[in-house]
């Protein structure tokens, strides 16, 4: 592939992976404003671009005779466009390997990287379908411990650089699972239980809500972690890399938690 193909490949994908992204997690922070909203209200009024607009919350579905509006493309491109780049950029690229932290092949580098990510996942989503879910701040604090260790662990197999990103990978893919995985599946079940006549189980609203709060504090990190290459001597690059990024998870969860009570 010629340098311009390349280049312009990027740009393209770049370009789709930010916008899905901005627009996947501008409507999660938007509902969630609006459930924080009506713990006060029964309705909530809004006005927007000229409109004027009444939203109501059912407390349990209930069917409609409108149409049902799904938010779920915006996390599939987000992910597929943040896999596409992590080939293009890293793998192929070659820069996932930094010899003198751990020699190994470039394509060694791509197939431990996509193991670390699947990996997480399942620590991740067992931990959080265990009976720990039902303890958030315990479940945060063992999420949290796991995932400094995790940091730690990439900054001696990778690149630092790469190591910044594959930590980026690892919970950008959490988030868009959530979605695919937990959320979704939830949500049309619930519809299922109402549409067949039978009392829907509002345990699987709880589990939805609680995935789509935790993608909410996920973000934060993520997009630091994006913006991070721009920046190599404050973060990836410095001496305590490790604990930087460590800090900084901290630091972006809680402005996420200053967001979500606003």
């Amino acid at each position: 592939m010629s340098y311009v193909v390349r280049e312009w490949l990027n740009l393209a994908v770049r370009w789709t992976h930010v916008f899905a992204a901005i627009m996947w997690v501008g409507q999660t922070y938007f509902f969630t404003w609006l459930d924080h909203a009506f713990h006060g209200e029964k309705q909530v009024w809004m006005v927007h671009s000229g409109g004027f607009y009444i939203v109501d919350k059912q407390k349990r579905p209930e069917l409609l005779n409108q149409t049902l509006h799904w938010f779920k493309w915006e996390a599939f491109f987000t992910l597929v466009s943040g896999f596409v780049l992590l080939v293009l950029v890293y793998y192929d690229g070659a820069i996932m390997v930094d010899e003198s932290i751990l020699k190994m092949t470039a394509w060694q580098a791509a197939g431990l990287s996509l193991g670390l990510i699947a990996l997480g996942w399942f620590i991740y989503d067992f931990l959080w379908i265990s009976p720990l879910r039902n303890h958030e701040v315990a479940g945060a604090i063992v999420s949290y411990l796991l995932l400094v260790g995790a940091i730690l662990g990439v900054t001696h197999l990778f690149a630092s650089r790469a190591a910044y990103m594959q930590i980026g990978a690892m919970m950008g893919s959490f988030m868009a699972l959530n979605v695919w995985v937990r959320i979704l599946p939830a949500q049309r079940q619930l519809i299922k239980a109402v549409k067949a006549g039978t009392e829907p189980d509002m345990r699987l609203a709880d589990l939805a809500k609680q995935r789509s709060k935790q993608n909410t504090f996920i973000v934060l990190p993520v997009v630091f972690i994006m913006i991070s290459n721009h920046f190599p001597v404050a973060t990836y690059g410095n001496q305590y890399n490790w604990l930087v990024l460590a800090v900084l998870v901290l630091v972006g969860w809680g402005v996420a938690k200053i967001i979500r009570t606003r």
